[in-house]
């Protein structure tokens, strides 16, 4: 009996031992492959940060021809939390002033960029609000026209084509079929004043790699980028977003 226990004992001392190693041998291997991400995502991020110093010197010279006309209308997402960054927002609309971007919708899903309209105008003065530049051809041509946009914005504009479209077709007259189409969800945004310009090209600023509530109707055709956090703006980053897109063919369907 004796000998029988201390046998026992022995045993499971020997699998908890075991247990041990292995436990042991997981942890390290956890450290070992995530330092190895570590090292592969600060070489990546080294690379690019030398290559965005590259492209904004002039020392990359096929991005010295960016045709910045083809950008006709150009959308930047930001994250909310990034947005209160009214420094880091200013310096990329000078970039892409100086660029030669024309039009340009700035969006942030709680709209705290509205809130800083007054100290984005003030330190920008060829920057003119999207619509009185659309009121004065000089003002387009002279000025960058910015759209501020926000996620209460979309909400909006979706509760009162949803509005016009039940008037239009349920109330006063004979009830019919409906069928919402594309060209009738264009009328009715057109006819409440939201149709606005579908952006060429969307640059996302942030942790998520998605557009944060930017209205879907306005992204049929739109190429989207995902460019990180803003505060690791570069403008060799932008200026390859830009001309990458530059260079895309692409083929619209009927």
């Amino acid at each position: 009996m004796y000998l029988g226990g201390e046998m026992q004992k022995a045993k499971a001392i020997t699998l908890y031992q075991i247990a041990q190693i292995g436990h042991l041998g997981l942890l390290l291997l956890w450290h070992l492959v995530h330092l190895i991400v570590n090292i592969w995502y600060f070489a990546l991020g080294l690379g690019q940060t030398l290559e965005s110093y590259l492209i904004s010197s002039g020392l990359l010279k096929r991005y010295n021809s960016l045709d910045s006309n083809r950008v006709r209308y150009l959308a930047i997402v930001v994250d909310s939390e990034e947005a209160c960054q009214t420094s880091k927002v200013l310096e990329l609309l000078q970039h892409l002033e100086n660029i030669g971007i024309k039009h340009v919708c700035l969006y942030d899903p709680e709209g705290l960029l509205k809130k800083s309209k007054e100290a984005i105008f003030e330190k920008l003065t060829r920057v003119k609000l999207y619509e009185e530049a659309t009121k004065s051809d000089s003002l387009v041509r002279k000025h960058i026209t910015l759209e501020l946009a926000s996620f209460s914005d979309g909400k909006k504009a979706v509760a009162e084509a949803a509005n016009y479209l039940y008037k239009k077709n349920y109330i006063g007259g004979e009830q019919k079929e409906f069928i919402c189409s594309e060209s009738s969800i264009d009328e009715a945004l057109k006819a409440i004043g939201c149709a606005h310009a579908d952006p060429d090209l969307l640059l996302v600023y942030g942790p998520a790699r998605c557009h944060l509530g930017f209205p879907a109707w306005r992204l049929r055709y739109t190429e989207i980028v995902h460019m990180g956090p803003l505060k690791s703006m570069k403008l060799g980053s932008l200026i390859k977003a830009i001309y990458n897109f530059t260079k895309v063919h692409q083929n619209y369907g009927t």
